[in-house]
């Protein structure tokens, strides 16, 4: 399930991520806050469990002054979730939604589209990022793609955001190639001591994914990243 929602807005922050993200929550909080509150919390704490969605964020006819996007055309959001009951309740959240504000930035909905996912339907299929990538080593620190270790990372984390979603990961091998990837690195809302924001380096562009159809097809529908519930990892079929 994949849907679409256009807002107006007049700016949006550079790091703009968090503000999705509160957008999300606040979504699912006004349909059940019960939900919400198991989503996200675990006897108190954030549940640092992942999320089954993904999504991306996309700016049309805008500039970038200092710290801030200045919007003339529209923003579109792009979630997608193979969670029903998720998908479900942000949605009916949405609509309820006409205005969302955040941090002296405001969004007005103005649309939302339901978006036809495609269907694969062969053992590998081409990808572009809708979102960027970004992977870590069993160290914590981001991966680079020329890594070594980048091929059996990815074959770590899609087997983990499987097993998350539907109880068990991957039912074959998986391999990761790239095709034309770029690196980019990408400001979230969490600023450091130095008053820095806190960065993702991480990939965009096109790859393939060489697997098991239905793995397949539910990465495509999850996305592939870390950190995925907070806007990396949306993918695309090419």
């Amino acid at each position: 399930m994949r849907i679409k929602c256009v807002f107006d807005t007049d700016c949006l922050p550079v790091a703009y991520n968090m503000m999705f993200v509160s957008l999300i929550k606040e979504c699912l909080r006004k349909i059940d806050e019960n939900y919400f509150n198991r989503l996200f919390y675990y006897q108190g704490k954030h549940n640092k469990k992942s999320k089954n969605y993904s999504f991306a964020v996309g700016l049309k006819n805008f500039e970038l002054n200092d710290e801030v996007f200045k919007i003339k055309g529209s923003v579109i959001f792009t979630l997608s979730s193979p969670d029903l009951e998720f998908f479900m309740n942000f949605y009916n959240g949405l609509l309820r939604t006409d205005v969302f504000n955040y941090k002296g930035y405001t969004l007005k909905r103005k649309r939302i589209i339901h978006v036809k996912e495609k269907y694969i339907t062969q053992q590998q299929a081409v990808f572009k990022t809708l979102s960027p990538i970004c992977l870590k080593n069993i160290e914590g620190r981001f991966l680079d793609l020329e890594d070594e270790r980048y091929n059996q990372e990815v074959a770590y984390l899609a087997d983990v955001i499987l097993k998350n979603f539907r109880g068990y990961g991957l039912k074959g091998e998986i391999h990761f190639e790239p095709i034309n990837m770029a690196k980019v690195v990408v400001k979230l809302d969490r600023q450091l001591e130095n008053g820095d924001y806190y960065k993702i380096n991480a990939y965009r562009g096109i790859f393939k994914l060489t697997g098991d159809m239905e793995d397949l097809n539910l990465l495509y529908q999850l996305g592939l990243s870390f950190r995925r519930g907070q806007g990396f990892g949306m993918l695309e079929v090419v």
